[in-house]
């Protein structure tokens, strides 16, 4: 058996599992660790950050549009706490994002003397977020435990895991079995007395709709097919979009489908938790019967359904592709398509936010990514941006990180390197994390960033005036000159006050093959609020 330190059985796992990029910021705790990456430079990419959150943030932007797993590593105490929005947002969005942390030293564990960076009980917090969290005692049971944390991050319904090792372990040597990666857990196989029933649903059903989800990215053949076949609307949001391509007759955003909710007596869904239509669109349609597919059983009890079935989203379809009966109604496809064309029509009135997406969308070539974030341009982007493939909208799902975009989008550009990808900020969430252009400059990330400055967290500001007599508390912004603020960090920037400057400052910026920043001057006031196609009936 070959002798290793702590940090080098845990490197030596990373490799073995196809990691070949770390993202991380060192500390004391964790020096045993980041000496280790030194010394596999030749296989593994360290990429350092100016904040601990970053770090997760960019592992999830690389896990999110790769699909494959990736790994950050901070100190203990505060370093990982500032990682715990990341984390959150990772497990709301189902990502395979691996958290490496050190401990205080191994006799100090639990005793609560004030060491540095000391927590009440680290493992415990990291837990209560995560979908495995465990702790390497010894070097000797580092491979193994790596081993076990991406088989759990990537069995079943994928999460982000967490991994921690006591300071005085990371340098400490002894004789390792290096372990290979573990099988997966046994996917649940689709039940054919439920699929059955499913399939005898969608043909008696007058007007099905299939809806998609982050848990069905990888489904998106088996999902076509099937719609195909049965002459269905497929409807995504988020982190579904592009499972179906938005040019294709059958794939609808919310804003389309809502028009033909009311109509609807059979839903089918994939990998989706039907958040939209089961709490945002008011009482369910008359007589509607819900087939759920989702690979994790706990879905099964937290939304009741008629026909639940525990499976992966691609056999399930496959399966019911295989049985259910075709259907071809000339007069359906011809709903679909007026709907789809009046939806289209409707939401070109949420200005000036579509022209800009619709300058995006012009410039991006046909295989670029978007990363959205909390901002009016980034809600917009879920019912009004094209998408015409999996992974080319990153989200923060449920989540709603604000601040999470541009760091999320850098670890996008560092998993997709030869993709053109590009991000869309606020003023106010681009400064959670706009110290990060030094990275973007130290390591070549060329993403290009499109920060629209309103002076204000918009959304709350246009809320609190409209809900509070007009008044307003924390909301307005004070910034500083942006492109001052690119330019120091050796950063090439535009300014742009309308759709056709964005177009063709967008255009210069991915062809520039460099960090970039493109500010955008807009007024709250004047941006149209586009609540009507996400929450219809709210307030």
């Amino acid at each position: 058996m070959p002798r290793m330190t702590g940090g080098e059985a845990i490197v030596d796992s990373l490799l073995r599992h196809g990691i070949d990029t770390v993202f991380g910021l060192p500390g004391v705790q964790t020096y045993g660790l980041f000496d280790a990456f030194a010394r596999a430079s030749n296989s593994l990419r360290l990429i350092n950050a100016r904040h601990e959150q970053s770090t997760a943030y960019m592992a999830l932007g690389y896990a999110c549009a790769t699909g494959r797993p990736a790994a950050y590593a901070v100190v203990p105490g505060p370093g990982v706490l500032n990682t715990t929005a990341a984390l959150a947002t990772a497990w709301g969005v189902n990502a395979p994002v691996l958290c490496l942390t050190g401990q205080v030293p191994s006799m100090m564990i639990g005793r609560g003397r004030g060491q540095l960076h000391e927590l009440p009980d680290q493992l415990a917090t990291l837990r209560s977020l995560l979908k495995w969290a465990e702790r390497i005692e010894h070097p000797s049971q580092a491979s193994y435990l790596t081993a076990r944390a991406f088989q759990e991050m990537q069995s079943g319904r994928p999460g982000p895991v967490a991994l921690e090792m006591p300071w005085d372990q990371f340098g400490a040597s002894a004789e390792v079995t290096p372990q290979e990666p573990l099988a997966l857990h046994p996917k649940p196989l689709p039940d054919p007395d439920r699929i059955a029933a499913a399939a005898k649903l969608l043909r008696e059903a007058k007007a099905p709709m299939l809806w998609v989800g982050g848990g069905a990215l990888h489904a998106a053949v088996e999902i076509r097919a099937l719609a195909e076949r049965i002459n269905a609307p497929v409807v995504s949001f988020r982190s579904g979009r592009g499972i179906v391509d938005d040019r294709h007759p059958l794939g609808l955003t919310i804003a389309s489908a809502y028009k033909l909710w009311p109509q609807t007596d059979a839903l089918v869904a994939f990998g989706t938790r039907l958040e939209v239509p089961m709490s945002r669109w008011g009482a369910a349609p008359p007589g509607l019967k819900i087939a759920r597919i989702d690979i994790d059983p706990a879905e099964m009890r937290r939304l009741k359904t008629d026909i639940p079935i525990v499976a992966d989203s691609a056999d399930a379809a496959r399966a019911l592709a295989a049985i259910v009966t075709p259907r071809s109604e000339p007069s359906r496809a011809e709903t679909i398509a007026r709907v789809k064309a009046e939806s289209a029509q409707a939401i070109q009135k949420v200005q000036p936010q579509m022209s800009y997406l619709a300058a995006i969308r012009d410039v991006l070539p046909e295989n670029g990514i978007l990363c959205d974030e909390m901002t009016q341009v980034g809600y917009v982007s879920w019912f009004g941006f094209p998408v015409h493939a999996p992974r080319t909208l990153i989200t923060s799902g449920f989540s709603g990180t604000l601040g999470a975009g541009f760091p999320t989008a850098l670890g996008v550009k560092v998993g997709m390197p030869d993709r053109p990808v590009v991000a869309v900020t606020g003023d106010g969430g681009f400064l959670f994390g706009g110290a990060e252009l030094a990275t973007a400059v130290q390591f070549g990330i060329n993403l290009v960033t499109i920060l629209f400055n309103n002076g204000s967290y918009g959304n709350v500001l246009r809320d609190q005036r409209r809900l509070f007599q007009g008044r307003d508390a924390g909301s307005v912004l004070r910034n500083p000159d942006f492109q001052m603020y690119a330019k120091s960090f050796g950063v090439p920037s535009w300014r742009a006050s309308d759709a056709d400057g964005l177009r063709g400052a967008l255009r210069e910026a991915l062809a520039a093959n460099s960090p970039a920043l493109i500010e955008v001057m807009t007024d709250i006031t004047q941006e149209y609020a586009p609540w009507e196609f996400i929450a219809p009936g709210r307030d």
